[in-house]
């Protein structure tokens, strides 16, 4: 079992919920936005991720570009980034992906293939 993190409106995250459907995937869905990610889970689920954080944020987002975040960012620390993240579920990459030693940010079907029953 997965926790999907998803905004029920976001195109992407729609395609990737029938994706998870039509490859008997079973998850958890949670509202990115009325259960926003804290501090602490985006702080874990990063590092597990291995990914860069800069990926952890949704750099397509109207409220990302309306915070001029491409240009604050560099210049904050992790902390304060993830403090950031926390603020509001509308700043952060969706879907994620969380499972047993995984954390996947976006949907590429090619990467989500490991989650296959």
């Amino acid at each position: 079992m997965v926790l999907f993190l998803e905004y029920p409106k976001c195109s992407t995250c729609q395609k990737a919920k029938k994706w998870l459907d039509e490859n008997g995937v079973a998850y958890t869905a949670r509202h990115i936005v009325e259960q926003n990610p804290s501090a602490e889970e985006l702080r874990d689920w990063a590092q597990r991720s291995g990914l860069p954080l800069k990926r952890f944020f949704n750099t397509s987002g109207l409220r990302y570009k309306a915070l001029e975040l491409k240009d604050k960012l560099p210049h904050m620390s992790d902390e304060e980034q993830f403090a950031l993240l926390a603020t509001d579920g509308m700043l952060v990459k969706r879907p994620l992906v969380v499972g047993d030693g995984f954390v996947l940010a976006g949907f590429k079907p090619a990467e989500w293939e490991r989650l296959k029953a």
